[in-house]
């Protein structure tokens, strides 16, 4: 009963944000639940220790000092100049946005794609005399569904790819035939929806907008990446290769380590350990025999049904507490290996359908405000429900 109320609590407020009346915010509430879990004995100190998976922790933050490099090299400004100034029309523009978006997402976390992607997309569209919404709303979606490519496209995909231990090259095998039908889809919709938009006017104007970079280290960071992903393709380790590439990355005259540590969002570390340790201790104390049975019932081996009730969970409690409460149950199916594909399909093409359905959404959506272009609910969800529907029938479908 104790750990129930802990685990509830604690997804309560990850749900919300933060807590009302309080401060206490996701990483907050993770750790509040995780020592709540040793404190009142459901789980021992070494057991929650246990609990923590490294591998995630490790390649979510190897990742994260590459990523953290391509941002001091200039690199995501020069990709969406590139686009810039070779689309000529609305269309191209929209397409391109998307895909580019989508590629870097494929490969690196996404959330930090959309954070350097924003401000560029923003000001592209400003010199250019477009309307801004659609090509952002084209830099989350696409990302969004990108992502889920790869085992290092979010951070959904990188606690899957931990938990079932399917090789990268199987995992991209299996979803990035998905990702690209979704990304046509997604394109689809956005030229429907905004078609006024893409109808007006002529040629574009290529934008002038001067981009700082450092060539230097914009060549040793894709040298170094491009490696990263050969050795994850022949089947090293992803958290060992990256957290190698990451380190190796550090030994440069050109940035000083403590300015790529500030990068790191340490508090998503947190937040990832502290779960961990709460869902280990209802997994402890609640998930019986019988409980494994009544969720049987839920038949999850369907991959509709699986895919509809990871996509309904991550909307009501992010994308990464919803693989960690379905996790427990997938090894007890007749396919865990379908399983834990349709389960990092469905979490993240659902993360589309609201603005709150995933935390790249929230950044593009903030910082689009911060440039002045306002993105309310219904801009997103008017493009975002179809979107999300067609994306999870064509994974459903792919992996049935």
């Amino acid at each position: 009963m104790i750990a129930s109320l802990i685990f509830a609590g604690t997804y309560l407020v990850v749900a919300l944000g933060r807590l009302p009346a309080s401060r206490l915010d996701r990483t907050g509430a993770a750790l509040l639940g995780a020592s709540l879990m040793v404190a009142s004995g459901t789980l021992s100190p070494d057991e929650a220790y246990r609990a923590v998976n490294l591998d995630t922790l490790t390649l979510l933050l190897g990742m994260m000092i590459v990523v953290a490099n391509l941002r001091f090299a200039g690199f995501f400004e020069l990709a969406a100049m590139w686009v810039g100034r070779r689309a000529h029309r609305p269309f191209y523009l929209l397409a391109g946005v998307t895909g580019v978006s989508a590629l870097l997402s494929a490969f690196l976390v996404n959330d930090t794609v959309c954070l350097m992607l924003t401000p560029v997309v923003a000001t592209i569209a400003r010199t250019t005399r477009r309307n801004a919404v659609p090509y952002l709303l084209a830099v989350a979606m696409g990302s969004n569904i990108g992502s889920a490519a790869t085992i290092t496209g979010n951070p959904q995909n990188i606690l899957v790819g931990s938990l079932s231990h399917i090789p990268y090259g199987q995992f991209t095998a299996a979803l990035a035939p998905a990702a690209a039908l979704g990304l046509a889809a997604a394109v689809a919709v956005l030229a429907l929806v905004y078609r006024a938009e893409l109808m007006r006017g002529g040629k574009l104007r290529p934008p002038e907008i001067a981009v700082k970079w450092d060539r230097g280290l914009l060549i040793k960071t894709l040298a170094v990446i491009a490696v990263l992903i050969g050795f994850f393709f022949w089947g090293t380790a992803p958290a060992k290769a990256a957290i190698v590439a990451g380190s190796l990355l550090l030994l440069t005259r050109r940035v000083k380590p403590d300015r790529v540590m500030r990068e790191i969002d340490w508090p998503l570390l947190l937040m990832f350990a502290g779960l961990f340790i709460v869902v280990a201790g209802l997994e402890k104390a609640v998930l019986t025999p019988e409980l494994r049975q009544a969720v049987g019932g839920l038949q999850l081996n369907r991959p509709a049904n699986l895919a509809a009730i990871a996509a309904l969970l991550g909307n009501l409690v992010s994308n990464v507490p919803a693989v960690l409460v379905i996790a427990p149950f997938i090894p007890d199916l007749a396919d865990p290996h379908r399983a834990w594909l349709v389960l990092a399909m469905a979490a993240t093409f659902a993360g589309n359908l609201t603005i709150l359905g995933s935390v790249a959404n929230l950044i593009v959506v903030e910082h689009a405000r911060r440039a002045r272009v306002t993105i309310t609910f219904w801009d997103h969800f008017r493009v975002g429900a179809p979107v999300t529907v067609l994306t999870i029938g064509i994974g459903v479908w792919l992996l049935r």
